[in-house]
């Protein structure tokens, strides 16, 4: 998942018409065709990359549903502007991730703070015995992981503990929101724990945030919240892995 002072999302395709959305997909994003500029016709495309006609036309529908081509009887198939994107579709943040990595780690981190702190103060407000113990699970999870050389699965571990405080609070929006962003959020922790001490350093404050919430205190729960968020974005400044960081 990430290679030494890189952080790098790993798919594996299963059709031959997914290989080519992913293609055409990261150069959408990036920037080989312009907002309203046509594509290629198709014969010359599917040429230039190889596939039928039939696998190119399945990939160009699956990239009008995420909001990224718009296909027009006599004007062909054009590009949208990135405002029309579904940036909240994994394979958009995949490829964001990919070309503009700077970008994704910015919006990524001002999302949380719109999100998270309300998220543990709903947590505080709702959360029953079986969400604080999910809560303590992944901390638990975590701790572990942190312990292991090589620190494996602790990203997984760290995304685990967010999603169970999104789903703590009870709302169902919020929790669906936290599982269309875990690419994102993968790729921020990935190159946030390469910081020296990060990890050891991250594990109190994810625990204030579930003692707040068990002591269901939500103005405690939503600062703690925030402070994990704020050490994030230091470290992520810090960080060996963050686009143009030291190698």
């Amino acid at each position: 998942m990430a290679s030494r002072g890189r952080a790098e999302i790993v798919v594996h395709f299963l059709t031959l018409y997914q290989r080519v959305t992913d293609e055409l997909g990261r150069r959408i994003v990036g920037g080989a065709w312009e907002p309203g500029e046509a594509l290629p016709v198709e014969e010359v495309l599917a040429a230039e990359i190889g596939v039928s006609r039939g696998v190119l036309r399945e990939a160009v529908k699956a990239l009008v549903a995420k909001g990224m081509l718009r296909v027009r009887p006599r004007t062909g198939t054009r590009v949208l502007p990135p405002e029309q994107w579904n940036h909240l579709d994994r394979d958009v943040l995949r490829w964001k991730q990919a070309g503009d990595a700077t970008a994704l780690l910015r919006d990524t981190g001002e999302l949380r703070r719109i999100v998270e702190p309300e998220a543990a103060r709903l947590a505080a407000e709702r959360a029953g015995p079986a969400e604080v113990r999910a809560l303590y699970d992944s901390l638990a999870a975590m701790e572990a992981a942190a312990a292991e050389p090589g620190r494996s699965g602790y990203v997984e571990a760290d995304i685990a503990f967010h999603r169970a405080l999104l789903d703590a609070g009870g709302n169902h929006l919020l929790a669906s929101l936290g599982r269309a962003v875990e690419i994102a959020l993968e790729h921020s922790f990935v190159v946030s724990t390469q910081t020296a001490g990060a990890v050891e350093a991250s594990l109190p404050r994810h625990r204030a945030v579930v003692r707040a919430v068990e002591a269901r205190d939500p103005a405690a729960a939503a600062a703690a919240a925030l402070a994990v968020i704020e050490a994030a974005e230091q470290e992520i400044a810090r960080s060996p892995g963050r686009p143009g960081g030291a190698v």
